[in-house]
């Protein structure tokens, strides 16, 4: 069975959002899995913390500060991250959200597109 267009667009996101990670801090996360729902884009990455951020996340101060951090991290770097999403889509990013768990070592990203984007891959 063939893979489906929005299937394969799913994957290289995915696979942009792992390389722009490790590029960025050292280390992509364990697992990413790109879901296109209408006019968003919504990318789970598993396994995201780094050791040091575990043992930190083990105190709630330390918590807030691995929350901090990262918030910071994506603020300095969300542009470049709707760009990949921007290049691959061909939609324009109309804004983006972010948070992590540090309970789960997860982190969520949604990019909310300029049209349908499910639609228009006929999904």
């Amino acid at each position: 069975m063939a893979i489906s267009i929005k299937k394969k667009l799913e994957a290289e996101i995915s696979e942009a959002f792992i390389k722009f990670q490790r590029d960025l801090i050292g280390r992509g996360p364990q697992e990413a899995k790109t879901y296109i729902v209408s006019d968003m884009v919504i990318a789970r990455f598993k396994g995201v913390l780094t050791v040091e951020e575990k043992h930190l996340s083990s105190h709630e101060k330390g918590r807030r500060i691995v929350k901090e951090m990262r918030e910071i991290l994506r603020e300095m770097y969300s542009e470049e991250s709707e760009q990949i999403v921007e290049k691959l889509t061909g939609c324009k990013v109309l804004s983006s959200h972010s948070d992590i768990s540090t309970k789960m070592g997860e982190r969520i990203e949604v990019y909310v597109l300029d049209k349908d984007l499910e639609k228009q891959l006929g999904s």
